[in-house]
């Protein structure tokens, strides 16, 4: 009896292995978590952003954005200085104080050009719009689900890489295998060199009713060192 048992035991044991979830499924999962009404493709509203970093002052980002409309604008104020990036479609516009008027040294100085707005709509889009960015033409899924154990903590981990006019990048995304919330991910430009850096995600803060990152903790994977953090808020 006892070994029959054990042969029932080993039986059973197959198809949980067969019900694991695919990598699709996680990142389906992942999305139902932080887009649970799926409103993401017709985002619009705004949100703040505060950028701590070491030795430097605080610098506030904040962000409207319309995806339907294909619109984006960035303000930033650090210091005294306040600027922003306007888009419209392709149509940019930039200001500085409050004005459209820029010299050449202020332009070079701040780095103020179109082809930098578009970097930063870009990266504000992609980490912002995460883990439902992960669906994007010429991102690809690798279909292999990674259980890792990071910073102490188990997590399922999948893979992106991107068609090569998108990104260079290798990343990484790190689960909650009990909720499928997003807690880490990683980059590297190099995988073999150990470069790039890698993102510790807390909290969660609620903007038109996608569950975004409270705050993001920026570090480099080779040495652990800590680069800033980003605190997102509602806008005022």
């Amino acid at each position: 009896m006892r070994y029959f048992i054990l042969l029932l035991l080993v039986l059973c044991s197959k198809p949980v292995l067969s019900q694991e979830l695919t990598a699709t499924e996680v990142l389906d999962k992942s999305i139902e978590f932080h887009d649970p009404n799926g409103q993401w493709k017709q985002f619009n509203g705004s949100f703040e952003i505060i950028m701590e970093t070491p030795n430097s002052s605080d610098r506030l980002s904040t962000i409207e954005l319309n995806i339907p409309k294909e619109q984006f604008i960035l303000a930033v104020s650090k210091d005294d200085t306040n600027y922003a990036y306007s888009f419209d479609k392709q149509n940019c516009t930039i200001t500085l104080n409050g004005s459209s008027e820029i010299s050449d040294k202020d332009k070079e100085e701040l780095r103020l050009n179109c082809d930098r707005g578009l970097m930063m709509r870009n990266y504000y889009t992609y980490l912002y719009g995460l883990p439902m960015k992960m669906k994007d033409p010429g991102a690809h899924l690798d279909p292999k689900v990674d259980k890792k154990t990071f910073k102490g903590k188990e997590y399922l981990v999948l893979k992106i890489t991107y068609d090569e006019n998108v990104g260079k990048d290798v990343w990484y995304f790190y689960f909650d295998p009990a909720t499928y919330a997003m807690e880490v991910y990683q980059f590297y430009h190099d995988e073999q060199k150990g470069d790039g850096e890698y993102i510790l995600l807390e909290g969660l803060e609620g903007i038109h009713g996608v569950k975004m990152p409270k705050t993001r903790a920026w570090y480099y994977n080779k040495d652990d060192k800590y680069l800033g953090t980003d605190v997102l808020k509602a806008s005022r």
